[in-house]
């Protein structure tokens, strides 16, 4: 990736105010979906609750519940999108509850990548235990302001940290934002983190990926939801829900 492609990665969200996030949040339309016979609930493995195992897909996302489910919910979520962050806030954790801890419903999450602060958050929050994808993604959205402020203050030492040897460059956007700091205070260690974005080899597969399942998926916008393959015309958890239900999550 050269440095005029990394620095096309949408660095001119940058200047955008904090309240512009909620830019290109909407899903396409798309037709509703026949209702499906109700699916019965599916007991997880001896000793443990789906809501705590967590799998790695083949397109990079992160799964909580059984990952065999028949409903497969996939969010593609921008960490720097206010909108992706109301979802957090007001509907992952009533899907998790309800819905992935009966089995019959899995929650894949996926990154968009909006700018090189994007990447670097979603690298970090890759770098420790598969398990902990989830639960950093949220604090970084509970916590949204505080993470992207000092990078929309300094956004002309982000810019020349752009210009940097690749593994060096997120490695120095990550010390002006104040992201060791922050992810510290939540378990991943500033030495794990700058070694993860040292790796220029996993930050780019990461942007690569969001541009080509972009592409492919036709996800012009965050949060962008699907439901066995169906992308909706939702990002609400008052428009998911019933589409569940739908689906047989009832």
């Amino acid at each position: 990736m050269t440095t005029t492609t990394f620095r096309k990665l949408a660095f001119a969200t940058l200047a955008a105010p904090f309240t512009l996030g909620l830019a290109g949040c909407d899903s396409a339309p798309e037709g509703g979906a026949a209702t499906s016979e109700p699916i019965a609930p599916i007991e997880a493995p001896a000793g443990q609750q789906w809501t705590d195992i967590v799998n790695v897909s083949e397109s990079d996302g992160y799964i909580v519940g059984n990952p065999d489910a028949p409903i497969k919910v996939i969010e593609y979520a921008s960490l720097t999108c206010p909108a992706c962050a109301a979802f957090a806030a007001n509907g992952a954790e009533q899907l998790k509850s309800e819905y992935v801890s009966t089995g019959r419903v899995s929650f894949e999450l996926r990154n968009q990548i909006h700018g090189p602060h994007d990447l670097a958050l979603a690298t970090m929050v890759r770098c420790g235990a598969k398990e902990s994808f989830h639960p950093l993604s949220d604090q970084v959205w509970t916590n949204l302001q505080q993470v992207l402020q000092p990078i929309f203050d300094n956004a002309e030492a982000v810019e020349q940290s752009l210009t940097l040897p690749e593994d060096q460059r997120l490695v120095q956007l990550a010390e002006i934002g104040g992201f060791y700091d922050f992810f510290a205070a939540r378990g991943l260690s500033t030495d794990q983190a700058r070694q993860c974005l040292a790796d220029a080899d996993k930050y780019k597969q990461i942007a690569e990926n969001s541009t080509t399942q972009s592409n492919e998926l036709d996800v012009t916008g965050t949060p962008t939801f699907f439901i066995n393959g169906r992308k909706l015309d939702a990002n609400s958890w008052t428009q998911i829900e019933p589409e569940l239900q739908r689906a047989g999550a009832r």
